[in-house]
C-alpha cells in the first residue's frame, strides 16, 4: 500500500475512482488509500479538504465510476513543542488547571505558518509538566480561540483534567459567554441563531451557513447601539469553527475589524468615525465570561477576562460615547 509520502510529486495528490472502488465510503476509500487513520480522514472530509468533483462530501457519501478525488491534507504540526519564555495573564492557577487572559494576536499552538511563540510554548516555560498533557503539538490545550480573539482560556496541567475538561467542553456542560461589536442594531435586539455551520464550498478556509452543516446555536442580547454599531452579549450553545463571526454576518451584523466575515460597512456610517471602525486591526470579539465544574473538586468556577483597551477605544470612539456598564453574570 503506498504511503502519503510515496504518492506522486503533487503535494496534494487526486485520482479517479475506477471499477474495483465504485461504491466504497469515501473515508474507507481514502484511509485505505493514502495508508491514514480513518477517523482522520473524516476530519479532513468535515474540514472540506477531501472533495469529489471538485465539491465538499461526506464521510459516508458512496463513491461512483469516474468520480474524482482530490485529497489537500493539512500541513503536519510538529508533535514536540519546546518551551519557550512569554508572558501569561493569569487568572487562576491551582495544581489541574490554569485559566488564563489571551491577548488578541497570539496563536493557541503550532500549526502550519506557526512553528513558535504560541500560547503553548509560552504555557510549557511555566508549566512543564503539560508536556505529556494532551493532543500531539497542544499541551494542555483543551479549546482555543483564534488568534484575533482576545479572553478567557482555561488549559489542563494534568491528564485526568485533561480529559473530564474535554468531556464538559464535548458535552455543552461550560458556559461561554462573548463580547463583540457588529455593525448595524440587531432587530429583535436579543434572540437565538440556529443556522448549521460547514466549510465554505469555495472558499476553503472559511466557513458559511449550509444546510448540510454540523449544527450550531448562538444567543446574543444587545447590551448598546449608537452611531450605526451595536455591543453584544453572546452565548455560544455549541463550538463550532468561526461560530460567532459567521452566524452575526448571516443575520446581517458583521462584526467590526473582521477580515474575512466582515463587510466595508464603515463607507456608509459618519465621515469622522469612518477611519476608526476601517482600521480596527481584528474582529472586535473577546472571550468575555467561561463557568464550568472544577474537574477534580466538582466546585462550579467563574471566570472573567476584563474588557480590552481595543475594544474600550473602538466604542468609545465610533459610538462617541463612555463604553457601556456590563452586567453581572447571568445565563443567556
Amino acid at each position: 500500500m503506498r504511503t502519503l509520502s510515496q504518492l506522486s510529486p503533487n503535494p496534494f495528490p487526486s485520482w479517479t475512482i475506477g471499477p474495483p472502488e465504485a461504491g466504497e465510503r469515501l473515508d474507507r476509500h481514502v484511509s485505505a488509500r493514502l495508508a491514514v487513520p480513518r477517523n482522520q480522514v473524516q476530519k479532513w472530509i468535515r474540514d472540506g479538504q477531501v472533495r469529489v468533483n471538485g465539491r465538499a462530501s461526506r464521510p459516508s457519501a458512496a463513491l461512483n465510476l469516474g468520480d474524482r478525488v482530490e485529497c489537500e491534507p493539512p500541513a503536519p504540526v510538529e508533535d514536540r513543542v519546546l518551551p519557550e519564555s512569554g508572558d501569561l495573564a493569569l487568572l487562576y492557577e491551582d495544581a489541574d488547571l490554569a485559566v488564563l487572559d489571551k491577548p488578541a494576536g497570539l496563536t493557541v499552538h503550532p500549526g502550519a505558518g506557526q512553528a513558535s511563540g504560541t500560547l503553548a510554548h509560552f504555557l510549557l516555560a511555566r508549566y512543564p509538566e503539560m508536556a505529556g498533557v494532551g493532543g500531539p503539538g497542544r499541551p494542555g490545550i483543551v479549546h482555543r480561540l483564534d488568534k484575533g480573539t482576545s479572553g478567557v482560556m482555561v488549559v489542563a496541567r494534568t491528564a485526568g483534567a485533561y480529559h473530564a475538561l474535554a468531556r464538559a467542553f464535548a458535552s455543552r456542560a461550560v458556559t461561554k459567554t462573548y463580547l463583540a461589536v457588529v455593525y448595524g442594531e440587531p432587530k429583535p435586539a436579543a434572540g437565538t441563531v440556529e443556522a448549521a455551520i460547514g466549510r465554505h464550498p469555495e472558499r476553503r478556509k472559511e466557513m458559511t451557513v449550509r444546510r448540510d452543516g454540523r449544527p450550531a446555536r448562538t444567543d446574543y442580547r444587545t447590551l448598546a447601539s449608537r452611531a450605526g454599531i451595536a455591543l453584544l452579549e453572546l452565548g455560544l450553545g455549541t463550538g463550532r469553527t468561526h461560530q460567532i463571526r459567521v452566524h452575526m454576518k448571516h443575520l446581517g451584523y458583521p462584526l467590526v475589524g473582521d477580515p474575512v466575515y466582515g463587510e466595508a460597512r464603515w463607507k456608509g456610517l459618519l465621515r469622522p468615525v469612518q477611519a476608526v471602525l476601517r482600521d480596527f486591526p481584528r474582529p472586535a470579539l473577546h472571550a468575555w465570561r467561561l463557568a464550568f465544574e472544577h474537574p477534580r473538586t466538582g466546585a462550579l468556577l467563574r471566570f472573567e477576562a476584563p474588557v480590552p483597551a481595543d475594544l474600550r477605544d473602538l466604542w468609545e470612539a465610533a459610538a462617541r460615547s463612555p463604553f457601556p456598564e456590563l452586567p453581572r453574570h447571568r445565563d443567556l
